[in-house]
């Protein structure tokens, strides 16, 4: 497992920015060429990477730019000698462009529903009859960077974290359109939050296609919730969780369960349908726990409101002050760091709030730990939680290693989409 990580750290430094490589003033005489759109020209030696099919090109690699592209036009990408290598959207800063394809194209409406037709034959693999809810791209994972799509029950929704995916959403829902079939009502937008922000202002989410009231209902392996991408976090709902949550399952029955970041109860949910003895839901967002609230009651109506209870409240505060002890810890923050220079920082906060859920978990207890981080891998993840179990004195086993499930694909040349990690823990 850790030569993966070492090959894994070791193929990200190799394909980070190298400025000693990128001379100023040395460029290749390309002036025979004839493009039709904009071109990066690329340092020689700097190609490798994207032959191997990695998807970033980082700003470092490049020896000139031919054309004058905006942030999101459509580049194409060429070696020293004026060789096309790739396709992608350009935008000025670290990476300079995301590739979206490696042969030439238009990127016309075709293009894009190629896209989305073979993405939605690897979903096949889901049991649509039991769940109606999953993600359709993966950015990266599906060839598409900048591009996330998740699917509620005939309700697409659209979230674009690249300007130049935003200028193609009116060609990527007709081509979502055409992908799902009837199956399909409605497409909303919801990409707002997640542009850069001077273009996000002139922006507005709303429906590209059809309409649909909010809140929506879907079904995760049987289980009812409900879906609000208008207002609720991220699309809507967090689908990455699914296998974990099903995992969570098994251990359940017969247990107090705390479920901490809780947002709309997934686990919760999946605890007390497999009988958990007590369930409590804690999020420091009022909205979150109403919609915990509902979320149960759409499920079990009155069967389970005396064994569960949800909390408006800070979860590092809830652990310290609270005296329950529990037979079962879920702890999902959200993403401590979104980039390298906030790693440090993230680390303290991951390794202080797994030391509290060791301090709450009685003898024999089972502790669900994750962090969906990018920028903390497996392997400082891992290491974090054991510094906090030696800090709390427990002695701890692992049962699991965790991830993302099928419809959160990783690019098998971009090991940087395995973004969820997860333990799950026997403390005794």
């Amino acid at each position: 497992m850790k030569n993966q990580f070492r090959r894994n750290s070791d193929f990200r430094r190799k394909n980070q920015p190298n400025h000693k490589t990128n001379k100023p003033g040395v460029k290749s005489d390309l002036s025979h060429l004839s493009l039709d759109k904009p071109a990066v020209v690329l340092n020689a030696g700097k190609e490798l990477p994207v032959k191997r099919f990695h998807p970033w090109v980082f700003s470092g690699a490049i020896s000139q730019i031919l054309g004058e592209p905006t942030d999101g036009q459509v580049v194409d990408v060429l070696d020293f000698e004026g060789s096309f290598l790739a396709t992608g959207h350009y935008h000025e800063g670290s990476i300079a462009v995301k590739i979206f394809s490696f042969e030439q194209t238009e990127a016309d409406e075709e293009f894009w529903f190629n896209k989305m037709a073979k993405a939605f034959e690897v979903r096949k693999l889901i049991d649509f009859e039991q769940t109606n809810c999953f993600r359709l791209i993966h950015g990266e994972g599906d060839g598409c960077p900048g591009l996330i799509v998740d699917i509620y029950n005939g309700v697409a929704v659209l979230q674009a974290h690249s300007i130049g995916m935003h200028l193609e959403r009116h060609k990527l829902a007709n081509a979502i359109k055409r992908a799902l079939g009837d199956n399909l009502v409605a497409i909303y937008d919801k990409s707002v939050e997640t542009l850069p922000p001077q273009y996000a202002a002139n922006q507005k989410n709303g429906y590209l296609i059809g309409t649909s009231s909010v809140p929506h209902p879907a079904k995760e392996n049987g289980h009812t919730f409900l879906i609000n991408w208008e207002t609720g976090q991220k699309t809507g709902f967090f689908l990455d969780q699914r296998d974990n949550r099903a995992l969570l399952a098994r251990y359940a029955k017969g247990r107090k369960v705390l479920n901490s970041f809780c947002y709309s109860g997934g686990f919760s949910i999946y605890a007390l349908n497999e009988g958990a003895t007590l369930v409590h839901s804690v999020d420091v967002s009022q909205k979150a726990i109403d919609l915990v609230n509902q979320n149960v009651e759409v499920n079990f109506g009155d069967k389970n409101a005396n064994n569960h209870e949800a909390y408006a409240e800070d979860v590092m505060k809830y652990l310290k002050a609270n005296d329950q002890f529990y037979d079962l810890i879920v702890l999902d923050p959200p993403a401590y760091a979104k980039s390298m220079d906030a790693r440090h920082r993230a680390v303290q906060g991951y390794k202080r709030l797994n030391m509290e859920g060791f301090k709450r978990l009685g003898k024999g207890g089972i502790l669900f730990t994750f962090s969906c981080s990018q920028v903390v891998d497996r392997e400082l993840f891992y290491n974090t939680v054991v510094s906090a179990a030696l800090e709390a004195g427990r002695q701890v086993r692992v049962l699991h290693h965790l991830t993302q499930p099928s419809d959160h694909p990783v690019n098998f040349f971009h090991p940087e989409g395995s973004y969820l990690k997860g333990l799950v823990l026997y403390v005794e």
